[in-house]
Parts: structure tokens; sequence; C-alpha cells
């Protein structure tokens, strides 16, 4: 007969799916402080408004968080995946700022869009947040640049940090964005939380009280403190721990998650090398 842990390991392993849900956010002093920042930011006269960050580092999770808990105080719209061509873009621009369908088999015509836009001046602020902004074309850049510069529509860009940062030196991010945040990994101790409030959050306290610092700061060493990366090495740790508690009880400790089974889940998803 299985025991409660074995349902536990289960538990604590679909705790740590990569999604974005609003309900299972956790809230650190960083990330905190960057969504404050955010929302003061969002506050001022600016046009565009950049975040940044390498992937995992949050930046999805904390638009979603800001879309949701400003949509009954501001006009504000959050685009999760960018659109597939320009025309369906526009399209749902279309739609925010008319506030109406976009006739079928018909495209938008940007410059009326934009004289449409101006005539908002003073009537309606509409902000835009856009996450992964780096898969746009430089042309669809560049039409939201001019949409910005009606002071109208204010857009919130979200795109990864990369080594040679090209997006971002592009000249119409160096001329027009007017504020920036950046998102970095956590540290050990950020972690910690982070791992503990996930699983605490669903009642798993004898598995959070399993993993102690020692393995924990094994598990920052091998993510860097990547949330994305921590979210994967943690469901492959359970997902062993799964295992060896329905077909080898005798070689797993339920009281504390060893060393050796966090090398084996950073073996398997290529941390470490046999």
């Amino acid at each position: 007969m299985k025991n409660l842990m074995t349902s536990n390991y289960s538990i604590a392993k679909n705790v740590f799916l990569d999604k974005i849900e609003i309900d299972d956010y956790i809230e650190l002093s960083s990330s905190l402080t960057i969504y404050t920042q955010l929302e003061k930011i969002i506050d001022k006269p600016l046009k565009m408004i950049l975040l940044f960050g390498k992937p995992g580092t949050g930046k999805s999770i904390l638009l979603a968080r800001l879309q949701n808990n400003l949509k009954h105080q501001k006009e504000i719209h959050y685009f999760p995946t960018p659109a597939t061509s320009e025309k369906e873009f526009f399209g749902i621009v279309f739609k925010i700022l008319t506030q109406q369908e976009l006739p079928e088999n018909t495209e938008v015509n940007f410059s009326a869009l934009i004289k449409f836009c101006e005539s908002l001046l003073g009537k309606r602020e509409i902000i835009i947040l856009l996450d992964e902004a780096q898969m746009y074309s430089a042309t669809i850049m560049e039409k939201i640049r001019l949409l910005s510069d009606t002071r109208v529509v204010k857009f919130v860009i979200a795109l990864h940090k990369t080594d040679d940062e090209d997006l971002i030196a592009k000249e119409h991010f160096q001329t027009r964005i007017w504020e920036s945040l950046e998102l970095i990994n956590a540290s050990v101790d950020e972690q910690k939380i982070y791992i503990h409030k996930k699983l605490l959050k669903h009642n798993l306290f004898d598995v959070a009280n399993s993993l102690d610092g020692k393995e924990l700061k094994l598990v920052h060493k091998f993510t860097e403190g990547n949330y994305r990366e921590c979210n994967k090495l943690l469901y492959t740790i359970f997902e062993i721990c799964e295992y060896y508690e329905e077909f080898e009880p005798h070689n797993i400790d339920v009281s504390h998650i060893s060393k050796k089974i966090i090398e084996m889940a950073g073996l398997k998803l290529g941390y470490i090398h046999a």
C-alpha cells in the first residue's frame, strides 16, 4: 500500500510545471520591487517602457499579474504571445482602439489608424503589454513606435536580454524608451523562499522540510537562480522521488531528498555530464 508521501511527490512534481498562472505567483522582495516600480512608471507620461531579462526571470508572470491587477482601473491589454503576422497584430490593435471588429478580408490602413488614435488624445489612455517582443519584426516595431508617438497608446515591451542586445540597441528603442527595468535570476536565499513557498502553498510541509540548505544550494548551482530552470529541475527531482517511492522504496529517505537524487535530476537535464 502506498503511503502519503507517494501522492505528495506527485503533487509536488505538478507544482513545478512551467506555466503562467496568476494563482501560482510567488511574491519575492526583488520581484515586488520591480512590480512596484512598473506600476509607478505606467502612471508617468511615458510612451514606451522596456522590461528585459534572461528567459526564465519572470517577465511573463509579471506582465500577467500587472494586467490582472489593473484591468478594473485602466484600459490595459496583454499580448502573451506574438501575433503570427503583421495583419493579425494590427487587426487586434484595431479592435482595441476602435472597439470594433475589423471587417473580414480587409487589412488595417495604418495611416488611418494613426489619425484615429490621435483623435483619442485626452479621452483615453491605452496600455499594451507586449511579451516576447524580440519576436516582432522591425516593421512592426517601427509602427509600434509611431503608435506610441500619439501618446494615446503606451507600450510595455518585454524581451529577452541577449549577449549582443541587438534589439535593445535599435534606434527606435534608444530614442523612444524613457524607462527600462531589468529582471535578474534569484539569489540562493530567494530561490529557497520561492521553492518552499510553492510547496507550502499546496500544504506540502513534509516535502518542503525534506529539502535543506545544502541541497538547495546545489539546486541553485545547477539553475543559477533561474526560475524556469528551477521549475524544470524540481519537477524532475520529484519525478525521480515518485519513481523510487513506488518501485524502490528502500532506496529513498522520505524525510530528506539526497544530493544523489538532485544530481540524478541534474544529469537527466544536462546540468552535469556522466
